[in-house]
């Protein structure tokens, strides 16, 4: 039995993240979700947020994605999002700013209207940073 699962984060543009993990854990539309090898198929919508996927030896990547598809597979975890951004290819400050403002938004959101704008302030912020991203890698 496999004690890892092979792990996709592709955007509208590339593939972000390909490689094996122990778990994966990512913004579901109804809350955190949490993923381990032989997990029960599943294909689901995600929210904007950041994807974990916690490594083999231990060491953690973060994606951030503005929504998207999730399929789940026992051996497999693919996630689709028109705009995802490797954690280390971002600023880590502005990252980490981004993402709290963002988390701070969605916490405190008091009506299905407040969690909408904050969701769409998250996926806008998500392509924005992918905006930057390519500003970055044209210099």
């Amino acid at each position: 039995m496999a004690n890892t699962l092979h792990v996709d984060v592709v955007s509208a543009e590339e593939s972000i993240f390909s490689g094996q993990a122990l778990f994966v854990a990512l913004p579901g539309e109804a809350g955190e979700l949490g993923v381990y090898p032989r997990h029960t198929p599943l294909i689901t919508r995600i929210k904007p947020g950041s994807v974990r996927i916690e490594m083999a030896d231990g060491s953690e990547e973060f994606v951030f994605v503005a929504g998207g598809i999730l399929e789940i597979q026992p051996d497999r975890v693919t996630v689709l999002s028109d705009t995802a951004v490797r954690g280390k290819d971002l600023d880590d400050e502005k990252a980490n700013e981004a993402k709290a403002a963002a988390e701070e938004a969605l916490k405190n959101a008091k009506s299905e209207i407040d969690l909408a704008r904050a969701q769409s302030e998250l996926s806008i912020m998500a392509a924005q940073i992918a905006a930057l991203r390519k500003f970055r890698e044209k210099r």
